[in-house]
């Protein structure tokens, strides 16, 4: 029993020294992706510092970013080890789970978004939709370039469109004129999310844009065709160029394809 006693005592005093490590870089929080034992938590508690365990590695790395802080895999050098810094930090609940809070971060934009739901189903759908839209925003802050919304960029493009199939001969017009229907599906899928009258709404957007410098686009709000540029409805650059080339060549792809191998279903072993 004394041996063993030993090896315990040579344990403790090992992670006593990694502790006292921890404590000498001058934090009053640590977090840890791993369990923390009870001994070093109580040192960690002695000494005035909160300890945080079983932190995820994606958590801790957002974490070291808004902070400011680096992740530190040894304790040796203090010195060359970044903080990160906080104003606040507590435990909260949402529902019944509980979650620690960082607040005053240096990032002071940065924040986390907890999505809540009565099913599975209703939660990725929220998150799909979150999802775009964040993506939206970043790509809009790499290309500041917007559009007005509404279902405008597609009219002006489809009236342009219009315009070229009666210029041009033959039955290349034809397909001039499919482009220029595949353009105004947007703002009709537009109205008829909304519930509105998609027929109504793009015979008005229709006459509103043979007026020259239109900005008429569909309001969903009001259920209306409305000026886009008064509304403050707008688009990324980005995304509407990416959403075209994107559908045009899937379009060019099809079209390519001039015959199709119909293959027999594959048989199914018996397994009786």
């Amino acid at each position: 029993m004394s041996k063993v006693a030993q090896i315990e005592g040579a344990e403790k005093e090992k992670m006593k020294e990694k502790v006292q490590k921890i404590i000498g870089h001058g934090i009053n929080c640590f977090v840890n992706r791993q369990l923390i034992y009870n001994f070093p938590e109580e040192l960690f508690a002695d000494a005035g510092i909160l300890a945080i365990e079983h932190a995820d590695f994606d958590g801790i790395e957002r974490l070291a970013l808004v902070t400011g802080g680096e992740i530190a895999s040894t304790f040796d050098n203090p010195e060359t080890v970044k903080l990160g810094h906080c104003k606040l930090i507590e435990e909260i609940m949402i529902g019944e789970d509980k979650l620690i809070h960082f607040s005053g971060v240096e990032l002071g934009q940065a924040c986390t978004i907890v999505l809540r739901g009565a099913s599975f189903h209703v939660l990725d759908e929220a998150e799909r939709s979150l999802h775009d839209a964040l993506c939206v925003l970043s790509q809009t802050v790499i290309d500041s370039r917007v559009l007005l919304g509404g279902g405008w960029p597609e009219m002006v493009m489809a009236k342009e469109v219009d315009e070229l199939a009666r210029k041009t001969p033959g039955k290349k017009s034809h397909a001039i004129e499919a482009f220029s229907r595949a353009l105004v599906a947007i703002p009709t899928t537009i109205a008829d999310n909304a519930g509105l009258d998609s027929a109504e709404l793009i015979a008005q957007l229709r006459a509103e844009h043979h007026t020259e410098g239109s900005h008429a686009g569909i309001d969903v709000i009001s259920g209306s065709v409305g000026d886009m540029a008064e509304l403050g409805i707008s688009e990324a650059f980005k995304v509407k160029q990416a959403v075209l080339l994107s559908a045009t060549e899937a379009a060019e792809m099809i079209l390519r394809v001039d015959e199709i191998i119909t293959c027999a279903p594959r048989k199914r072993e018996d397994r009786m």
